[in-house]
């Protein structure tokens, strides 16, 4: 005992504790997680959004009109119940407004129903909304399976 005493007074110096913290292991934790969450959003599309799918419904109305939107752009308009008429294709969005304007000319407290395929492009939907309020449609709702 009295030898480890003396060597380290012969020196002059002894062993001093390090009050530093180690890094090290710290930044390569932190390296590995900045590549996880690098690759994670890659793995997921952003450009594919899944809907919800309606469980429970309530029944449409007994007349209404009915706004059909199909993934290729075909969109078919007509009117549903007591008064109803084979639906028609229209060409573009401005023919499918003219011929809603004329339907809600007709009929003006008909609600208008819009079905939408899973596959129809959101954007589209939205807009089709959008005219039929500003043609002063207060009703609209979207069709559920």
């Amino acid at each position: 005992m009295a030898s480890s005493f003396s060597s380290s007074m012969r020196g002059g110096r002894g062993r001093k504790l390090k009050s530093e913290i180690n890094v090290v292991p710290y930044i390569d934790v932190m390296l590995v997680l900045l590549i996880i969450f690098m690759v994670m959003p890659s793995a997921n599309d952003p450009s594919v959004v899944d809907l919800p799918r309606a469980e429970k419904s309530t029944k449409p109305p007994s007349d209404y009109v009915q706004i059909v939107l199909k993934p290729n752009g075909a969109l078919s308009i007509g009117v549903k119940g007591k008064d109803e008429d084979a639906p028609e294709t229209a060409p573009n969005r401005d023919a499918l407004v003219r011929k809603l304007r004329t339907i809600h000319d007709q009929h003006p407290d008909y609600p208008v129903l819009i079905a939408g395929d899973k596959d129809s492009k959101y954007d589209d939907v939205i807009q089709l909304i959008s005219e039929a309020k500003k043609l002063g449609i207060t009703r609209v709702g979207l069709s559920t399976k």
